[in-house]
């Protein structure tokens, strides 16, 4: 068995941060990340406006209690206001922090920090490096884990988390070139898995975004919270849905439908393109229901809208969103300096999650806490975005939660023994669910039924919502996960299965996509990224709470728990 003081599962920005900040706690402590990619593949990389900060180099009027309003107003109220006023006061020491790690950020003409708009902010203070943010930030951080000796598993995939007693002691993994299987003991466990971006059919996350952590946590029968709240991107480049960054519009790029209208001024007149994502996605999703969206020649009723950076010139494109411009041409030929991009609404984030407090303990239930279980990132729900996330809050929040629950990890596991676990029946329990797999004599592909999933899930719980298209949706999850059982593999072998590993990926979704529309039918209201047609306004009476969803084969309990409100009052939002 393999033995820890600290596993942290994800190898992503708030996995690394954290591992980072316990190795620097304390030295003594042997710490391990797993991650079922390389580090430096995590979709951390894929980050690119920049990360928010009331650092004041642009704007000297900021504060961290504008950067506080802006999140929680962003959030449609649901945001708890004790984890928010963390986030934005610890943001401008943590920015500092990276650059004296190596964070080769934009800058000024006079040598400090570039800071520009992003949607929803009220001031310029979204640091940044060109449009390659998280990848400068993981960069280093990877590079600060060797300096530190922390080990790396990469490439192993975590099938199980051992929770005994209420208590976290290690998980089960299997090695992904060979098929080998570990358990990993540990006095603290900490998720760091990311989104569920897979889940949908068209997102601007990676392949590796199937939401495993969140379904191991839901199926050792903890709480997921929020998870009704999923934030489609308004620019994703159709038909490929890869991610065109908010940061394009913050140096001042125009969304254009068909008739060539700046349409925003309709929907956000004060914010035009930089409103928050959930009221310009909606806005968009209008327009192509109205016949203002563009086919691919040019005409009218199309499935897409034009954002046009022609007017910001050559030199501005190529210095300030340079892999925007590449990836637009590389993947669907277009030369932004000439020719206005196609895009459309992509899923793109999980606003809800793994509950935690603001040191990244797990709850158990509104009241209680998982010994030894901890969870930051975009898989964990401390819930400084509610219900809708702000850009460049996420790396933020990566990093400022990162350190915080790693600051809170080595202090836990001080003076704690490692734990006893049997295992022996760890190991056999995993070598018998991948041999049922292996052996199984099903009728279907894996690509079918993942296939069917995610549009299912595209089509009755995507932007728009209502009770009958969920429940339609809801009806197609039970009869996939009936076809689940029939699936087949053709490949037996042990070394580099991915057809495997896609089986147990697939597992994972299906949790996950369920627990999404049962707490999505459960929440009849609007708010923020969750727009229901039959429920168009605000509740605050009944649902200004966070939904905790408990999972078991025989269907999801519903229950609720109150919004921390600390600073600010709810009311209305608009922009």
């Amino acid at each position: 068995m393999l033995e820890h003081d600290v596993i942290i599962v994800g190898g992503g920005l708030a996995g690394c941060r954290a591992a980072l900040e316990i190795a620097r706690t304390d030295p003594s402590l042997k710490v391990a990340v797993v991650a079922k990619t390389h580090p430096i593949r995590s979709h951390s990389v894929a980050a690119q406006g920049g990360m928010a900060a009331s650092l004041k180099n642009v704007d000297g009027t900021d504060s961290w209690e504008a950067h506080a309003f802006d999140t929680v107003k962003g959030s449609d109220y649901l945001a708890d206001q004790d984890a928010v006023a963390i986030l934005t006061q610890e943001a401008p020491d943590v920015v500092i922090d990276l650059e004296h790690l190596g964070v080769l950020f934009s800058r000024l003409p006079d040598g400090r920090i570039a800071q520009r708009a992003f949607g929803g902010h009220s001031h310029n203070r979204t640091c940044y490096a060109a449009d390659k943010t998280g990848h400068a930030i993981l960069h280093e951080l990877v590079n600060n884990l060797r300096r530190y000796g922390v080990q790396i598993y990469e490439e192993w995939y975590v099938m199980r988390l051992i929770l005994e007693d209420g208590q976290a002691k290690g998980v089960v993994m299997f090695h992904l070139l060979d098929g080998h299987i570990e358990v990993l003991r540990a006095k603290a466990v900490m998720f760091a898995t990311g989104g569920y971006g897979r889940v949908y059919n068209t997102t601007s996350n990676d392949y590796a975004s199937t939401g495993d952590g969140l379904a191991m946590t839901a199926l050792a029968g903890l709480p997921l919270a929020d998870m009704e709240f999923v934030q489609f991107h308004p620019t994703g480049l159709y038909p490929v849905g890869v991610l065109i960054s908010e940061a394009v519009r913050g140096e001042g790029a125009y969304l254009i439908n068909a008739d060539g209208d700046r349409f925003m001024a309709n929907y956000a007149p004060s914010r035009m393109e930089l409103a928050p994502r959930d009221i310009t996605s909606r806005a968009i999703a209008y327009e192509i229901r109205a016949g203002r969206g563009v086919n691919t020649n040019g005409s009218a009723g199309g499935p897409f809208v034009y954002l046009d950076l022609r007017h910001l010139g050559k030199e501005k494109i190529m210095s300030r969103v340079p892999f925007c411009w590449e990836e637009a041409h590389r993947l669907v030929g277009v030369d932004a300096v000439t020719q206005p991009m196609p895009v459309r609404p992509t899923n793109h984030y999980c606003m809800g999650g793994i509950p935690v407090n603001t040191d990244g303990q797990v709850r158990s239930n509104n009241d209680s806490f998982v010994e030894g279980f901890f969870a930051a990132g975009e898989t964990a729900c401390v819930s400084i975005h509610g219900a809708n996330r702000l850009g460049s809050n996420s790396l933020l929040e990566c990093v400022v939660y990162g350190k915080r629950t790693g600051a809170a990890i080595a202090n836990y596991v001080q003076n704690r023994q490692l734990p006893s676990i049997d295992e022996t029946r760890y190991i056999n329990e995993a070598k018998q669910q991948i041999q049922l797999l292996i052996d199984q004599p099903g009728q279907y592909r894996i690509n079918q039924i993942r296939q069917a999933f995610q549009d299912n899930m595209t089509e009755n719980c995507g932007v728009f919502r209502t009770d009958e298209v969920m429940s339609q949706g809801l009806e197609k999850i039970a009869q996939l996960q009936q076809k689940y059982s029939q699936i087949y593999l053709d490949d037996k072998g042990k070394s580099w299965n991915t057809e495997l590993v896609e089986a147990l990926e697939l597992q994972s979704l299906m949790v996950v996509g369920q627990t999404i529309l049962t707490s999505a039918i459960n929440r009849q209201e609007s708010r923020g990224a969750h727009f229901r047609e039959d429920f168009s306004e605000r509740d605050d009476n009944k649902f200004l709470q966070h939904t905790m969803a408990y999972y078991s084969p025989t269907g999801i309990n519903i229950q609720y728990r109150p919004v921390t409100i600390t600073m600010f009052a709810p009311k209305e939002r608009k922009y």
